[in-house]
This record gives structure tokens, C-alpha cells and sequence, in this order.
């Protein structure tokens, strides 16, 4: 999985005070948990523009001050109510041999027949969440639609893991091709047609 690295500033007070002098000045303070203790550090709003504002999934390298780094993963963010401003961060530490949780997106791979016959493509998931080491987190996971017919859909259960588990349950749809209006049109009017014709020969 793709890594970005935000430089940040250990922070030593962590009162409302602290906090909120640090947000008016353009900086966003975060935590990291899973740890020995619990490190405060405060980074620029923008520095996050590409870990948040994205559809991707990545890792996380923190860069402190202090000569410090973390890899880290994004485990929970808050925006203000109006603004959208990010108001804090936290992130979790990952350790090499213990299995963590994310949500990575889905990929679509393959040609539907449902879909080249007129039908249309719903994405029920666009992400799912994956356990796994850090170092065999996918970038994405991949959903192939090459065997989907009109109507079909295609379960969890389908998809390939390699060296991760998805957390959904058995009967999670990922997508499913639905006929479309037009087709359903087509189709309706195609058995008019041939409800007539029976008739004529009659």
C-alpha cells in the first residue's frame, strides 16, 4: 500500500487553550494510539489535503520534530459542523506482526455481459473493510464482473483475498448489474410485439 509522510510538531500542552490557538493558526491537532502512551503532535490542515480528500487508502509516516517517526493509519477524524475544517485527527500505530483493520476501496475489473446486454452496474460497496498484516494491505481490493449476467449479483464471497480477510458478511452484495429502464422497455415491448404477431396468426 502507498505510504504518505506529514511533517508534524510534538505538541507538550494539550489544553483547550493550546487547542484552539493552534486551529486559528492553520494547524490541526491529532493523537497516535497504539502505542507505549499516547503522543500529541499538531500539523498545517493542508498536510493532510491528500490523506483525506482522496478515494484512495494510504499509510501514514509521521515525521515529528523531535526526530520521532510513527507509521500510523487513520483511525478517526472530526470536521467542523459548518466550515468542514478538520478539527482533529486521531491515528493508530502499526506494528509489523499484528493484524489490523481498514477500509480500502473497491475496484471494478473485467466486462459484465449483463452490462454489454443493456444492463446497468450499481457499486453497492465502494469500500471494504480488510484485516491484515500492514505489509499485505491491498491498495485496493478488486471485484470482477466478468461472470455477472443481467440480474446477477456478486457476493463477498466472491471476491479474491490474497494474504487479507474481508470483514462483511456472507451475503454482503459488492455489485450487481440491474436491467435498465431501457431494457426493461425493450423488453416489454418486444413481448407486445410478439403477443400480436401469435395473434395474427391466429
Amino acid at each position: 500500500m502507498k505510504s504518505i509522510t506529514i511533517k508534524g510538531s510534538e505538541r507538550e500542552s494539550v489544553g483547550k487553550k493550546s487547542t484552539k490557538a493552534l486551529r486559528d493558526a492553520g494547524m490541526v491537532p491529532c493523537v497516535i494510539y497504539g502505542g507505549d502512551q499516547p503522543v500529541h503532535f499538531a500539523a498545517e490542515e493542508k498536510a493532510f489535503k491528500n490523506l483525506v480528500y482522496t478515494p484512495n487508502a494510504h499509510t501514514v509516516v509521521i515525521e515529528l520534530n523531535s526526530g520521532k517517526k510513527a507509521d500510523v493509519i487513520l483511525q478517526d477524524i472530526q470536521f467542523h459542523p459548518v466550515s468542514d475544517k478538520i478539527l482533529h485527527i486521531d491515528f493508530y500505530a502499526l506494528k509489523d506482526d499484528k493484524e489490523i483493520m481498514m477500509e480500502i476501496p473497491v475496484k471494478i475489473t473485467g466486462t459484465s455481459p449483463g452490462v454489454l446486454a443493456g444492463g446497468v452496474l450499481r457499486l453497492n460497496q465502494r469500500r471494504l473493510k480488510v484485516k491484515a498484516l500492514p505489509k499485505n494491505l491491498p491498495d485496493f481490493v478488486e471485484a470482477n464482473i466478468s461472470g455477472l449476467e443481467m440480474g446477477n449479483k456478486l457476493y463477498v464471497t466472491k471476491i479474491e483475498t490474497n494474504n487479507f480477510k474481508l470483514m462483511h458478511p456472507d451475503n454482503t452484495v459488492v455489485c450487481q448489474v440491474r436491467i435498465s429502464r431501457a431494457a426493461m422497455k425493450a423488453a416489454q415491448e418486444a413481448a407486445k410485439a410478439e403477443k400480436g404477431g401469435a395473434k395474427k396468426k391466429k
